[in-house]
C-alpha cells in the first residue's frame, strides 16, 4: 500500500493554501483567507482528476480545521465543498464561526 501524499501549507500573510502534490505534479489545494488573528475562510477546493476518489479534498478540509482547533480560530467554509464537510462532520463545529 502506497502512503498518501503529504500536505503541504503556504502562508502569504492575509491569504494562503494547503496542498497535496503527486510526483506527477498533479496539485489539489484548498485556498483560505486570515481574517484577524482567529478567524479564515475557506475559499476554494480544487481536486484534479489524478486524486479523485482518495479522499485528497477531506484530508485537506481536515488540516485546516486541526490547525484552526491548535491556534484557537474559527473557520467559515464559503467553499461548497467545505461547507459540505462541516455539515458531515458536527465533531468540527467547536471551529465552525457561528
Amino acid at each position: 500500500m502506497s502512503e498518501e501524499p503529504e500536505i503541504h501549507f503556504d502562508d502569504w500573510g492575509s491569504k494562503g493554501r494547503y496542498f497535496i502534490r503527486t510526483p506527477a505534479g498533479a496539485v489539489a489545494e484548498m485556498t483560505f483567507t486570515t481574517i484577524g488573528e482567529h478567524q479564515i475562510i475557506i475559499d476554494h477546493t480544487e481536486v484534479p482528476d489524478a486524486f479523485r476518489g482518495q479522499g485528497a479534498g477531506l484530508r485537506l478540509v481536515t488540516r485546516a480545521v486541526e490547525d484552526a482547533r491548535a491556534a484557537g480560530r474559527t473557520i467559515i467554509p464559503l467553499c461548497p465543498f467545505a461547507a459540505a464537510q462541516f455539515r458531515r462532520h458536527p465533531e468540527w463545529a467547536d471551529v465552525l464561526k457561528k
